[in-house]
């Protein structure tokens, strides 16, 4: 029987208040070489995921861009280009130490007009119904503590017509590359984050995170319980990775 008051932390088990100090302490350590690790970690690879999540993301010219669990800023980035002066994108993170990393990088690229920055805990959103065109979160949902509570706030703060981008690690297929990912994952990265970021155990955190994330399947089932429609998702990398969207209608 599950107990209603722990959930996970990779693969231990914690109590669930005690989760979001622990993200927190992960993201505080890795803050500062994030971005070199991420291409690192993924080859270089990341960079055409996310990509691919903007194509789907429908965002244009005018719109209310939320994005949860921004980091240093990769979607946001891209959407601030995208809506233009007569948009707005709110570029949020539950880490304060993540949020100025990608607030100094924005700041860099020449993005101020139409673009803010709030520390934001994505199962509690602080805005009214029917606030946004899109809401996207990447490679956070699965630190969330209560995925399904997280899914049920940011389908409130959706307008009718929007739509909600998950961008996540997710399940590959059993098989000779499931086999090559999970060495790469358990062998490779912590030594990676060792060598780099002088901190193995949050990326030995980060491999067992994704295993603990639910399957494609799952998650589009937890979308539609929260409300979406029209839910699909796309597998890249051999499902290494999925972009899954729902509408509200």
């Amino acid at each position: 029987m599950s107990d209603p008051e722990s959930t996970h932390f990779g693969y231990q088990k914690v109590a669930k208040d005690d989760k979001q100090n622990r993200v927190k302490a992960v993201f505080d350590s890795v803050a500062g070489r994030y971005d070199v690790m991420n291409d690192l970690m993924s080859l270089g690879i990341h960079r055409l995921w996310k990509r691919t999540a903007i194509e789907m993301s429908g965002v244009r010219k005018g719109h209310q861009v939320l994005d949860l669990a921004a980091g240093t800023g990769d979607l946001s980035s891209r959407f601030s280009t995208l809506v233009g002066d007569d948009g707005f994108v709110l570029m949020s993170d539950i880490n304060a130490a993540m949020l100025q990393q990608g607030r100094e990088r924005m700041l860099d690229e020449g993005h101020s007009g139409n673009i803010a920055y709030a520390q934001i805990n994505a199962e509690q959103l602080p805005f009214a119904e029917n606030s946004f065109d899109c809401i996207s979160i990447g490679f956070g949902l699965r630190n969330v503590t209560d995925k399904q509570c997280a899914l049920n706030a940011m389908f409130a703060a959706l307008r009718p017509g929007g739509r909600a981008l998950i961008l996540e690690f997710s399940k590959p297929a059993p098989g000779p590359f499931k086999t090559l990912y999970d060495t790469w994952s358990f062998q490779v990265l912590p030594r990676l984050g060792k060598l780099v970021a002088s901190d193995s155990d949050s990326y030995q955190y980060l491999a067992e995170s994704i295993r603990m994330h639910p399957d494609q399947e799952t998650l589009k089932g937890m979308m539609q319980e929260a409300g979406f429609e029209r839910c699909d998702f796309r597998n890249l990398s051999n499902g290494i990775v999925a972009i899954h969207r729902g509408f509200k209608i």
